[in-house]
Parts: C-alpha cells; sequence; structure tokens
C-alpha cells in the first residue's frame, strides 16, 4: 500500500488471479503492503509458484536477517544489507547525498536497483551532478571487481552484461491485477487512475493499441542501444503523452548510465580479462538519440 492506500486484495480475487496467471502461463510476483497479510492468504499465496517484493520497514534498516522476500524495496539506503536483491527508490536530492551510502550497500546486497522518482524534473545541471556521481560509484566498483567482488548496480553494471533491450516490459511482457479485480500497464498506471484499466477478471485483458508496448513500434528506442534504459511507459505518457515515446529527461539519464558503463567496462578489463563475450560499447556524440532521428528516419 503506497501513497497511503493499504487495500488488500480479496482472497477470492487473488484466486482467481493465480487461476488466470496459471491459464494464461504468465510468472507471478507478488507486491506485499507494508503490513502483516492475515493468515488464511499464505496458503493462497503459495499455490503457484511465485517471487514475492516486499517493503523494508521505514523504520530498522535492513540488517540481512529477514527472510522470505526476493527482492525487498526500502525508502533508506543507510547500513542496509541483505541476501537477496534490494530496490531503492529516491528522489535525486537524496541519491546525490548518499553516494557513501550507496558504495557501502554495494558491499552488502547481492545487487542494488536504484529507481529515481522525480526523472521529470531533471534538467542539464542535474544531468552534470548524474554524470560526477557515476563516475564516481564507477571507480568504487571497478575497485570492488579488483578484489575479486561482483558487485550488481543498474545504473552501471547492467549495460555492461546485455546485448540487446532489457527494458520493463509493462503492457508487453507483464501486466499488473489491482486488489479492485482489474488488470493495468504497470502499479503506477492504477497509483494514478484507477479508472484507467485495460480488462478485469471476468472479460480477461483489454490492452487497446497493445502493439505501441512492444520495441519494434517505439521509433526512438528500437535504434538505441542504451539498453539498461526501464523504457517506463508510465513516464513516457506522463511526459509525451505517447507510451512508445520516451522524455528528454529518460533518455540523457540512461545514456549517462550507458556512457559511464562502458568507461567501466574498459577500466575493469585494464586489470584482464573480463566478459569476453561481450563487445566493446561504442562512443557515441550525443545524449538523446530524438537529437539523431535524421540520420535513422
Amino acid at each position: 500500500g503506497r501513497n497511503g492506500s493499504v487495500e488488500l486484495i480479496p482472497l477470492d480475487t487473488l484466486r482467481q488471479g493465480i487461476r488466470f496467471g496459471m491459464m494464461e502461463n504468465l510468472m507471478i510476483q507478488y507486491v506485499y503492503p507494508d503490513y502483516e497479510l492475515p493468515k488464511e492468504y499464505d496458503e493462497v499465496i503459495e499455490s503457484i509458484d511465485h517471487s514475492k517484493i516486499k517493503p523494508a520497514s521505514p523504520l530498522t534498516p535492513l540488517r540481512g536477517e529477514e527472510n522470505d522476500a526476493d527482492v525487498w524495496v526500502t525508502e533508506s539506503i543507510k547500513d542496509i544489507k541483505a541476501d537477496v536483491p534490494v530496490v531503492w527508490r529516491t528522489d535525486k536530492q537524496s541519491l546525490f547525498d548518499n553516494e557513501a551510502d550507496i558504495i557501502k550497500a554495494l558491499e552488502n546486497v547481492p545487487r542494488l536497483n536504484i529507481v529515481l522518482t522525480d526523472i521529470d524534473t531533471f534538467t542539464d545541471e542535474y544531468f552534470a551532478s548524474y554524470k560526477s556521481m557515476l563516475e564516481k560509484l564507477s571507480k568504487a566498483i571497478e575497485q570492488m571487481y579488483v578484489e575479486g567482488k561482483a558487485p550488481q548496480l543498474n545504473l552501471l553494471t547492467d549495460r555492461m552484461m546485455l546485448s540487446k533491450m532489457n527494458n520493463c516490459g509493462a503492457g508487453d511482457t507483464t501486466i499488473t491485477l489491482a486488489p479492485n479485480g482489474k488488470f493495468y500497464i504497470c502499479p503506477a498506471f492504477y497509483y494514478e487512475d484507477e479508472k484507467d484499466c485495460i480488462g478485469d477478471l471476468e472479460h480477461g485483458l483489454d490492452i487497446k493499441n497493445k502493439q505501441l508496448y512492444k520495441l519494434e513500434y517505439a521509433p526512438i528506442c528500437r535504434h538505441c542501444d542504451a539498453y539498461q534504459c526501464k523504457r517506463c511507459a508510465w513516464l513516457n505518457r506522463k511526459m509525451t503523452l505517447e507510451v512508445n515515446t520516451p522524455s528528454h529527461e529518460q533518455c540523457v539519464l540512461a545514456h549517462l548510465e550507458r556512457n559511464a558503463s562502458r568507461t567501466l567496462l574498459q577500466n575493469i578489463r585494464k586489470h584482464g580479462t573480463f566478459l569476453p563475450e561481450q563487445g566493446e560499447i561504442k562512443e557515441l556524440d550525443y545524449l538523446d538519440p530524438f537529437d539523431k532521428r535524421d540520420e535513422w528516419q
């Protein structure tokens, strides 16, 4: 329950959702609220293979002793330890203020995903701060690799490993079932407007213009090699009014990450063989592929 909403999916809706998932051969992920579920939910939840995404308590940092989550979502990066991947939701100011804590966290979690919650407010000044922060994180990660560790940070290490787009997939490879029994492109669409649904359990899915959620129908993205970019459909629609067209801000951030990954890959390779199956990430002379649209139209 984010944004103060604590609505819990009714048991019967949950059962129907699981049945729908089985019929459609879908991978199930449960997004948990920040309170204990009634016992009767456990049996239903465990009736199918799944992964659990749980919010960490805002009061106590993750210590690595908590169990039973496949992914933890935290609002605080300070002093965290975990045996499973951690997602840190943060605004840019908190990101820039917590550089040392991020580096510490990379030593203590198998994977850290940083999700920026205010991408739409980035300006050139913030892009410069982001670039310089990525450079510092990159140096710390390089050092960890030299020491034989293998830290994972979505902003920097993902692009080194990828040879094709690895985006969020909302509306294409993933859908969301909300507590009201309706389907949504992703939770953000549900939180913003419950009427913005794409079908329900009774009638099935009904995604208007569903091809627009596919990469081949995204004119800018399909020419791009910032493979780690989330290509957030919700942010696209919010910023450009088109689910398949990213905003300038999202593209620039993704390219700053891509370029920092390029440098990180080169620097790690100075110490020895690393990811030999991956080619070089080539140098680009732009940060927003939209600026180069004349070359690929």
